[in-house]
């Protein structure tokens, strides 16, 4: 092919390596060579025939696009590897599936429940932008009993540390447990909630995202989302016009540079 016709983030997040906005952070880490050439520019284009590595090893286009629903158990982190050497979710995924993987939005890692994984870079920005107005729900119990003046501040919102918290619903289901529905999750926005009054969460567990449930998928374990399912999270998500696609990725990087500071179990979109 003579022409240049891809940009490079899209070919990155195509291949599976990450979403076009984390394409993009690590092409201007320097990570990405094409035809022997360190490229750090954005939006620099590439052919079919260009020979693109990315810290040093080949990165080739995927044509299966794989969707899949984990019930992550505590313990284990989203990254896709960890310097400190903790449990990857990536490592309960059968061995059989050879393509790159990453998570849509993260769950700490002692938060437990559904999360989901692709290698299609698009779907997880889309998902995983608060603009999708996706729903999380989250089963929390606490080690204390849960007043009902916690439950009110959070569903009327309430300001901690200059950054202000709101469910879009939350009610009592016993004594020592809540139903916590978010929409735009802000970074660890259920346990800072809890630990403004003075609250700790023993479990914190998705049970759903939109209409897709983690039901009784066992723990630990994965399963291929349906075509029903990603198409119906698909309309959610601007999968119509170019400039609604165009306005989700500007959005992103507008909260990504809003939200500088996040570690590990916090991502924008998809917080607990």
């Amino acid at each position: 092919m003579k022409g240049k016709n891809i940009r490079l983030q899209v070919f990155l997040s195509h291949a599976g390596i990450a979403s076009r906005r984390a394409s993009e952070d690590i092409i201007a880490e320097g990570r990405v060579s094409v035809n022997g050439e360190i490229i750090t520019a954005r939006g620099f284009k590439i052919a079919d025939d260009d020979v693109v590595l990315l810290d040093g090893k080949p990165v080739r286009s995927e044509n299966r696009k794989l969707y899949f629903a984990l019930n992550k158990p505590p313990g284990y982190i989203c990254s896709s590897s960890d310097p400190q050497e903790r449990p990857l979710a990536l490592s309960l995924f059968p061995p059989e599936i050879m393509e790159r993987l990453y998570s849509v939005g993260r769950l700490d890692i002692m938060s437990c429940g559904l999360i989901f994984f692709t290698n299609d870079g698009d779907f997880a920005l889309r998902l995983g932008h608060p603009s999708s107005g996706l729903e999380k729900e989250y089963i929390v119990e606490a080690t204390g009993v849960i007043s009902d003046s916690v439950v009110d501040a959070f569903n009327s919102g309430v300001t901690i540390e200059s950054v202000h918290y709101r469910a879009k619903k939350a009610e009592k289901i016993g004594r020592k447990a809540l139903r916590v529905v978010l929409i735009e999750g802000k970074n660890r926005e259920i346990r800072r909630v809890f630990s403004f009054f003075h609250l700790h969460p023993c479990l914190l567990r998705r049970v759903r995202i939109g209409d897709v449930l983690l039901g009784a998928l066992p723990e630990g374990n994965t399963r291929p989302l349906s075509q029903e399912e990603t198409q119906r999270l698909l309309p959610r998500t601007g999968a119509g016009p170019n400039e609604r696609k165009k306005d989700i990725r500007q959005n992103a990087r507008s909260h990504q540079r809003d939200n500088s500071k996040t570690n590990e179990g916090e991502d924008y979109g998809y917080s607990d």
